[in-house]
């Protein structure tokens, strides 16, 4: 199942023109709490330090830093936003210490080759990579990021679990009455091209999820970037029907460790359990022909592949490949209920007690 939308530079830029989208970020309030949770409530990572911010848009993350105590903070801002993004900036009289400037971050240059303390950006997309930001980001890093300088945030972790999915299926059995599944079935094939961005409901998920990757945003390469794979069987921990793949993201930013107190670690999750962001979740739906009742303990074997799409670097193909659980390998100990992996789990069992 693969996506494939087009999308050339200046569109990409222009879309962020629509006030429409940064009413939809800023009314994010878990996106909102976890970026200031991260910033203000760790001032003295912020006090006297300059900062860049990479991808501003309205400014708020800038002010965001500038009220933790930043010495300069540089936001950037390719579209025309920047102008309004001033406007807020001077609403809040932090002019002084926060400079806009309205060009690519590839344009961007630091006065007298200086590099800055600390990068902050919110550039995470659909399903983490999706718009390709974070390029821009990782570039911002190697040219303007001192070797002991942070980012916030700091990680990010991609997780996907298989999952069902009600609202694509169940729903069009009986709908006030009257049957509807000629519809659904319609409805999911039009669907089946591209991802779907759903809420998923915690109970829908079959598996508590999987990490498909971890990324330490101090280190990753954008070469990294250009194709993740996971390859894995699953044991379901409830029953359901397996109706499709629910993928999700975490991040995290610095804490201050400082005076022998550490901080509570601040996550932004969208993880199905979590409060919902604009974000949502990715889901990829199965084809109806594939879908079966699991119960607990049924292995799941899949294969999942992102790569990035061949005519944009800011779209990623999404490929998912059901497997035969009895053929592939199954990790050791494995809970699932084959034969294989009873036998296998009891001898393990009886090695550890033996030893």
């Amino acid at each position: 199942m693969d996506t494939a939308e087009q999308m050339n530079p200046e569109a990409y830029f222009d879309s962020y023109e629509d006030l429409k989208i940064h009413e939809l970020m800023l009314s994010d309030k878990p996106r909102q709490a976890a970026y200031q949770s991260a910033i203000v409530g760790n001032r003295n990572l912020f006090a006297g330090k300059t900062v860049l911010d990479v991808g501003a848009g309205t400014g708020i993350l800038s002010l965001f830093c500038a009220q933790a105590g930043a010495r300069r903070v540089y936001a950037v801002e390719a579209s025309n936003l920047a102008r309004l993004a001033r406007a807020v900036v001077a609403e809040n009289k932090f002019d002084h210490v926060i400079e806009v400037s309205e060009c690519r971050v590839e344009e961007f240059r630091l006065p007298d080759d200086e590099r800055v303390d600390i990068i902050v950006s919110e550039w995470m997309g659909f399903f983490l990579l999706h718009e390709g930001m974070l390029d821009s980001v990782l570039y911002a890093r190697d040219q303007f990021l001192k070797p002991s300088g942070l980012m916030f945030p700091n990680t990010a972790t991609i997780y996907v679990a298989p999952c069902s999915v009600p609202s694509r299926f169940d729903q069009w059995e009986s709908l006030s009455g009257v049957s509807m599944r000629c519809f659904g079935e319609t409805l999911r094939g039009q669907c089946a091209a591209k991802p779907e961005v759903l809420t998923v409901a915690p109970e829908h998920l079959l598996h508590e999820g999987h990490v498909m990757t971890w990324l330490d945003l101090k280190e990753v390469t954008t070469e990294e970037l250009n194709s993740i794979e996971s390859k894995e069987v699953l044991v379901a921990q409830t029953e359901g029907k397996l109706q499709g793949f629910c993928i999700w993201f975490d991040c995290t930013f610095p804490t201050d460790e400082t005076g022998g107190q550490t901080k509570t670690e601040v996550i932004l999750s969208t993880n199905p359990s979590a409060p919902e962001t604009h974000w949502k979740q990715t889901v990829i739906l199965l084809p109806e022909q594939a879908c079966e009742e699991l119960e607990v303990r049924d292995p799941v074997a899949f294969s999942l592949t992102m790569v990035r799409n061949q005519e944009t670097n800011r779209r990623y193909d999404l490929q998912l490949t059901l497997l035969d659980a009895e053929k592939e390998e199954h990790n050791l100990p494995c809970e699932c209920q084959m034969t294989k992996c009873i036998l296998m789990k009891a001898h393990l069992d009886k090695m550890q007690v033996d030893g």
